[in-house]
């Protein structure tokens, strides 16, 4: 019997309506990139409880509880227009490991950010594991 992942908490009001001003199409992605977050928080040993909150007014996940990892913030880019973007820390080197193992299978923007176009299906396994870096990432640096 396959194990069903545990529903996200209950959105914060102020995070709902970050979401709310996203585009239809980028919203559903982005809310399908939340519910991988938190699923992904809890099958990664070390990361706790998710603080969910807004970073300069988009929706972030920040591991307050432990301390185990980097901020992972949500959004759109500018350009190119029409997709998602997960952010994170541009200081960290999250983005350039990414690359390394999976330059064919995610798209990238600079140092910061993971693109997810909504017309095509989430690459959900290669960005949970991206996902759990990021929330393990103070934990597994010397």
């Amino acid at each position: 019997m396959m194990r069903r992942e545990p529903e996200p908490p209950d959105i914060p009001a102020e995070v709902a309506a970050a979401f709310a001003a996203f585009p239809e199409r980028i919203r559903l992605r982005l809310l399908e990139v939340r519910a991988l977050i938190f699923a992904t928080a809890a099958r990664t040993s070390g990361v706790g409880p998710l603080t969910e909150t807004l970073k300069w007014g988009e929706p972030a996940y920040l591991t307050v509880a432990t301390g185990s990892g980097s901020t992972i913030r949500l959004d759109r880019p500018k350009f190119p227009q029409g997709v998602g973007a997960v952010l994170f820390n541009c200081r960290t080197t999250l983005v350039e490991t990414f690359r390394a193992h999976f330059a064919q299978t995610l798209s990238y923007q600079g140092n910061r950010a993971i693109l997810l176009d909504p017309s095509v299906p989430l690459p959900a396994e290669p960005l949970a594991i991206c996902l759990a870096m990021a929330l393990a990432y103070h934990r597994q640096r010397p």
